[in-house]
Parts: structure tokens; sequence; C-alpha cells
């Protein structure tokens, strides 16, 4: 964290630079069809935005849609023709895409035993789908000299998930993801952001279990609070969008204190195991 009596000065300027004017603005969302996909797009709607939101849940996606007067795209945004296909249409409906928002996510439980399919299947939604729709999206990009990539990190992606290694593992992946986008490509115009929220009220949270439960109900927050803080980050350009403000602390304290760190998270662990099966 910068606390240099500039850095304010610099963040406010950068902010001009950075700052997405969402009227009339052509907006994907993948994982559309609910919690924080969902808010996203009701959010960025509200702001003028044009919408095209994509899920694999046609009846949840398509609810989307019709609130928010947008599109709806039911099918697999992780698949290679999946993404091309979502891009295709989505162009047909907006002309130009503005706005990406790499929101589907998958958590199975286990470790290295979880199932190979398993495994494959976190990394084709967790990762290669950013991958994907960013080989897509970029020769139109460079060639404006704008573009926004919002990819929805999770807090697992700084730290970890305890009872998901494959969550875990590709969180990872695409927070790595997106900072080499941003290093490679901000100075020709593309804005890279990852938000990584701890526990969101979402059917993603309710099916971690007595575990998730103990590490993260008790600060969870809504997927609408979500949103709020995109908005911010939208209007900012930071990075790391951080709905939970403690995830800063936890991540500084994981760089520069990395055995404490672990020390503190194996104590959770522990506490995970003692609870009623």
């Amino acid at each position: 964290m910068d606390d240099r009596p500039d850095a304010g000065a610099r963040r406010r300027r950068d902010a001009g630079r950075w700052a997405v004017n969402l009227d009339d603005a052509g907006v994907v969302i993948t994982g559309g069809g609910g919690g924080i996909g969902g808010a996203l797009a009701r959010r960025f709607a509200a702001a003028g935005a044009r919408v095209v939101v994509a899920d694999l849940d046609a009846e949840a996606v398509e609810r989307v849609a019709r609130e928010v007067g947008g599109v709806a795209v039911v099918g697999d945004a992780a698949s290679e023709d999946g993404v091309s296909r979502l891009i295709e249409r989505a162009k047909a409906e907006l002309g130009e895409i503005e706005l990406f928002c790499a929101n589907a996510g998958v958590a199975p439980h286990g470790g290295p035993e979880a199932p190979e399919d398993a495994w494959a299947r976190a990394w084709e939604i967790n990762v290669m789908a950013h991958v994907r729709a960013a080989k897509l999206l970029l020769p139109d990009w460079l060639e404006r000299g704008r573009g926004r990539f919002l990819a929805t990190v999770s807090a697992a992606g700084l730290l970890t998930m305890l009872g998901s290694a494959p969550y875990s593992v590709t969180k990872h992946g695409a927070l790595a993801f997106a900072e080499w986008l941003s290093a490679t490509y901000r100075h020709r115009g593309i804005t890279v952001q990852a938000v990584c929220p701890q526990g969101v009220r979402t059917n993603m949270l309710a099916g971690t279990g007595s575990g998730g439960q103990l590490l993260m109900a008790g600060s969870a927050i809504d997927p609408s609070d979500v949103a709020d803080e995109v908005m911010k980050g939208l209007a900012d350009g930071r990075f790391l969008i951080l709905p939970h403000p403690e995830v800063r602390e936890y991540y500084e304290t994981r760089a520069t204190s990395t055995d404490r760190w672990l020390g503190g998270m194996n104590k959770l662990q522990q506490k995970i195991e003692a609870l009623p099966k």
C-alpha cells in the first residue's frame, strides 16, 4: 500500500484516465444468471449500459436479461466454442464490447483426491474462459486503443480457500492472468481489474458446507455490495477491487509473514476438522 503524501493525488489523477462511462456502453457478463453476475447486470443497466448476460442456466439468465432490458445468451462461456459464440453474439447485439466481466466460476470440494474432471472443469471455467475471452477481445480493443476486462477472482486468488484446492489453485491462476494482461497492455489503453470478495451470500457460499460457513458466513456480504464496490473501482481504475477491506491486511500478511499466515490458516483448518460431521 502506497502511503506517500502524493499517493492520493496520483490516484485521483489516474482515476480520470481509467474511469469508464457506462452510459450506452456495451457490457458482457458471464455467470450472469444470479449472484454477483446478476447484481453487476442490474447495477450496470441502471447506469445506462447495454448488457449481454450469459449463463448455463437458461431460466435464470433469461430472467435477469428481462429485468435489465438486456440480452440473454444461454451456453457454456468457458469452452472455446462457447466463448466464441458469446462474443460473436454480443458484438452483433452491442456493436463494441467496452467492458467484459469474466464472472462465471465453480468451486468443487476436495484436494488432490478430487476427481480429475472436477480439476479440469475448474481450470476451464476459472482460468481458460478468461484466456479465451481475452484472445478474442484484444484485437479490437488494441485497434481502438481502449477496452476493459473485469475478472471475478475472489479472495481465494489472493489467499486460499480451505476445503477446495481446485478453486484456490485456479483462482490464483485467474489473478496471475489478470496481472499479466494489465502489465502487458495498460499502456495501450487496456484496463484490467480483479474483484476479490471474500464471503458473498450466493449459492456458491451455501454449497461450501459447514467449513465455508465457519470461515465466511460471519463477514458475508450481499452481491449488491460487491456491485457497489465494483462501481467505485470502475471509477478509479484500481487493479484490486476488495469488497472486504480486511482482505488487504490478510494479503499483506501472507506476503510479508508467510509462515505466520500459514500457521493461522492451519488453525482454521483444525477448527473445520473439529466440526461435527
